[in-house]
């Protein structure tokens, strides 16, 4: 990795990937890696711990001979469904929806979750997944979301994705009072080959990320994303910080940020909500990367999401590798869910 220092800010280039140790190691992992073709694939896989739960609760309700849909079977199937951290509202509706088909006959499992995947796809629909490009490059992405959320992760990752359909990226270590998330991104620049710039301990964040824009603009780069120091929505301070980054972007490239991504932990449940209501308010969230869900059996959280906040899920992280993220599909995502 080359290092310029300019003043208290450090513009980090990645040497040629044929000479860097680090990047021939990057490279004969991902050969070897199996990553599932497909987005339902690669959802079947991400979703596997939230998909085991309720297959095995829902499958559980039933005998081989099949099951009268009566009152019993639509309280059983409320509360499994609860488990998944959807929470009452989104139960409510699947479970009423299922009554209201299938109430009084003899069904099968099949015919049940055919009908929980049909009305889950219809309540996660939403008009646009895509992210909003600038009509002239570059496109600057802000990323915010609580410590822990897997914010610098998912910006790896999403960094990856864009770098991957052709997009030149540079990356803005704007989190610049936690050490390790700056380390953490200089090493996800280096495994993907793109710019990181990325101040001195301690520096001011806005001037982190007004460089950044502009070594973007220098360099004729697609997208821009810059990372800032993880916060609650309730640390005033922290969300003034926020918006001073916002103006900053916005004097270097008008209507900058283009995009304000909401980096949820799925893992977190009924919590994310919390999040989302105050971030979405604070910092003016354009859409919600919905990260971890991977690691837990919590992934119907997506659905309280959808029904209470007017954001767009654009992406999801679906594993560890830098591989593991999909734009959001509400049609996937429903099919992944429910699969067997």
């Amino acid at each position: 990795m080359n290092r310029y220092n300019i003043g208290s800010l450090i513009i980090c280039l990645p040497l040629d990937p044929i000479s860097e140790p680090a990047m021939a190691f990057w490279r004969s992992k991902k050969t070897e890696s199996t990553e599932p073709a497909g987005v339902i694939a690669k959802m079947v896989s991400g979703l596997q711990k939230t998909r085991r739960t309720l297959n095995t609760d829902i499958r559980d309700l039933f005998k081989s001979q099949g099951r009268l849909v009566d009152d019993e079977l639509l309280d059983e199937l409320f509360s499994k469904l609860i488990r998944t951290d959807m929470g009452t509202g989104p139960a409510e509706i699947i479970r009423d929806d299922v009554a209201r088909r299938l109430r009084g006959r003899v069904v099968q499992l099949e015919e049940v979750l055919e009908t929980i995947t049909e009305q889950t796809r219809s309540m996660l629909a939403q008009e646009s997944t895509g992210l909003r490009f600038a009509d002239s490059p570059p496109t600057v992405i802000l990323v915010v979301g609580v410590n822990g959320s897997g914010k610098t992760t998912s910006i790896g990752k999403l960094a990856y994705h864009l770098h991957s359909t052709g997009k030149k990226v540079v990356l803005g270590a704007g989190d610049t009072f936690r050490a390790a998330a700056v380390e953490q991104l200089t090493i996800w620049a280096g495994r993907i080959g793109c710019d990181i710039v990325k101040g001195n301990e301690g520096a001011d964040p806005a001037s982190v990320a007004y460089q950044t824009v502009e070594r973007g603009v220098q360099t004729g780069a697609d997208v821009v994303i810059i990372d800032t120091a993880g916060r609650l929505q309730t640390q005033t301070n922290l969300m003034q910080q926020l918006d001073k980054i916002r103006r900053v972007v916005d004097k270097k490239i008008e209507g900058a940020p283009h995009e304000v991504l909401l980096v949820l932990d799925a893992t977190s449940g009924q919590n994310a909500i919390s999040q989302a209501k105050g971030f979405s308010e604070a910092a003016g969230c354009t859409g919600i990367i919905l990260a971890k869900l991977d690691g837990s059996a919590k992934g119907g959280v997506i659905l309280p999401i959808r029904e209470q906040f007017d954001l767009p899920v654009k992406f999801v992280g679906l594993g560890e590798r830098v591989e593991d993220i999909a734009s959001f599909d509400a049609d996937s995502f429903a099919s992944a869910l429910f699969a067997e």
